[in-house]
């Protein structure tokens, strides 16, 4: 009778066993919760969960709401890797670190309001552009300053590693006297806030989304037009086999509309398509 037993037990399991590598052999892998695919040919990483890092600590581009990262970068993220059908994962790493991984492709790609500029692109590649920025100056209402010229003799907070820092650094010089230098925008605009520094330096979008939803602080945005307009793009390692097919996600977006309502929605005006199409 145990044999018997012993017998049907095993049975039962070795169809138990069959049945589960059966299943295990015809899962599919989901993508982006999308049905698109990457064009044909791409000989890029489809195939896998793309590892995308950035510094959540840039509102309105990128900033933790609890443990979930938003912002404008995070939604043109969604909808580029959607239309380029790539499944992905977003990781808050940081700034510095952010340039490290993509060289050490320990990461695929990053998205954090990284202005593409000469010295970069001899490290790294980089998307098309998606986002102008041109760098304003955040002062106290009644402060002097009116351009970058006035600030000179002054003291510039700036997240370091940023173009802030280089347009600052060529007007007042690499004195650490006169620019200090932070983790973050945020701790920027704190040194400033508490008495710390004349001034900030940094992207239009922060400063001027900062100004506007903290009245109370009495600030106000300094544009000085001699700042040159600059170009956020997503960074690869060199080589990327990715670069075809999100420049393609990229360009699709801007035509089909995707593009300018994630921008209305995140800034309430209407983007300047063409000065993105001029760099394409």
């Amino acid at each position: 009778m145990k044999n018997k037993v012993l017998k049907v037990l095993l049975s039962s399991l070795t169809i138990g066993l069959l049945l589960l590598v059966s299943a295990c052999g015809t899962s599919e892998k989901t993508t982006s919760g999308t049905n698109e695919k990457p064009a044909s040919g791409s000989g890029d990483n489809s195939h896998k969960k793309l590892r995308i890092v950035t510094d959540a600590n840039y509102a309105p581009m990128e900033s933790l709401d609890g443990d979930k990262i938003v912002g404008f970068d995070v939604d043109i993220l969604d909808a580029v890797m959607k239309a380029a059908g790539y499944d992905y994962e977003l990781v808050n790493i940081g700034w510095d670190p952010i340039f490290v991984e993509i060289p050490g492709k320990t990461a695929d790609a990053a998205i954090s309001s990284i202005t593409i500029n000469e010295k970069r692109i001899k490290t790294y590649d980089f998307s098309i552009p998606y986002f102008e920025s041109i760098n304003k100056i955040l002062v106290p209402n009644d402060s002097p300053i009116q351009s970058g010229a006035d600030l000179k003799g002054k003291t510039v907070a700036v997240q370091n590693g940023t173009t802030g820092q280089e347009i600052a650094e060529k007007i007042l010089g690499k004195d650490p006297q006169h620019i200090k230098k932070f983790e973050s925008n945020v701790l920027a605009i704190m040194e400033l806030t508490k008495g710390g520094a004349d001034a900030v330096v940094a992207d239009n979008a922060v400063v001027e989304e900062y100004a506007k939803n903290n009245p109370n602080k009495n600030l106000k945005v300094i544009t000085d037009t001699s700042f040159p307009s600059e170009f956020y793009g997503i960074m690869l390692p060199k080589g990327s086999k990715l670069k075809a097919n999100i420049d393609n996600a990229i360009k699709k977006i801007i035509d089909d509309g995707t593009y300018t309502k994630i921008y209305k929605d995140n800034f309430g005006t209407e983007p300047n398509i063409d000065v993105l199409k001029k760099q394409f």
